[in-house]
């Protein structure tokens, strides 16, 4: 069962969260800080697994219709696991929690509530931000909150900047990937951006956002926004040429390398400077 809980927390996206976390660490000026691995560790198979494990829950009767489910893109769960995932969800994630509770500052506090509870109501009804349109994918900000409450909780001060431009960038790339559900999200009658937009306006509507990271990052490092408009631009252009759930499906192959690939020159950058004393 715990293989099969890590199957469901999707060990190839936890770059989203394991990343923002260690670069928020770095961009304090530290290669590592031994308090901020409580965080580091709820980040890895906990947090995810509250995602993921939410999201499956309350997803069965549309992944189960989903031809992409059931490998790396998202696992395709029974209902007798239901009771398993809330389980696991619950033990890993609540001794974190409290543990939080007791050990930080409540700014960071507000925040890691903040992070916790839009992700669980991102699946979770009533609120369900994913069956929401534009909700959907301006909640997918908060995967950069960790640029936010891992300084709090050390008592420094976030680097705006670049917590915001990576908001931007995750609410792009929500839409983008979910262009490729739109058929499976419209006959669900869940009305998601992307759902709301279509293809060729979803591809616009991440364009735009990806262009507001692209201003974010160059504020701090020049590099960082020029991989990312490239990639960004490329990912957009493929898909405007032909705008259709087919092609945004080839693409999202793609798509998963981008963080790996933007968040790599980022952190050799900043590495680099710690280790030459250039930073902070």
């Amino acid at each position: 069962m715990l293989m099969r809980l890590v199957q469901i927390s999707r060990p190839v996206l936890w770059v989203n969260t394991i990343g923002t976390t260690v670069i928020g660490m770095w961009l304090l000026g530290d290669l590592w800080r031994w308090d901020v691995l409580p965080l580091l560790l709820w980040v890895t198979l906990p947090f995810n697994l509250l995602i993921y494990g939410v999201n499956d829950i309350f997803d069965q009767e549309t992944d189960a219709q989903n031809a992409r489910k059931g490998g790396h893109e998202g696992a395709r769960i029974l209902g007798s696991e239901t009771r398993p995932i809330v389980l696991g969800v619950l033990l890993t994630n609540v001794p974190f929690l409290v543990f939080f509770m007791v050990t930080l500052p409540p700014a960071a506090l507000a925040w890691i509530a903040a992070y916790s509870v839009i992700f669980v109501f991102y699946s979770m009804p009533p609120l369900r931000f994913k069956a929401r349109r534009y909700l959907d994918s301006l909640s997918n900000a908060a995967y950069a909150f960790p640029l936010v409450f891992v300084p709090l909780a050390v008592g420094e001060q976030p680097i705006w900047s670049a917590a915001i431009g990576l908001m931007a960038w995750s609410v792009a790339k929500h839409t983008y990937d979910a262009v490729q559900d739109i058929d499976e999200d419209r006959a669900a009658r869940i009305h998601t951006t992307a759902v709301h937009l279509g293809a060729r306006g979803a591809t616009v509507w991440s364009a735009i956002w990806w262009a507001l990271s692209t201003v974010g990052f160059a504020l701090i490092n020049w590099p960082v926004a020029l991989v990312n408009a490239l990639i960004a631009g490329w990912l957009v252009w493929s898909l405007g040429r032909d705008p259709t759930p087919a092609t945004a499906h080839r693409l999202y192959r793609y798509s998963i390398i981008f963080p790996y690939v933007a968040g790599s020159v980022a952190g050799t950058q900043v590495v680099a400077a710690i280790l030459l004393g250039m930073y902070p």
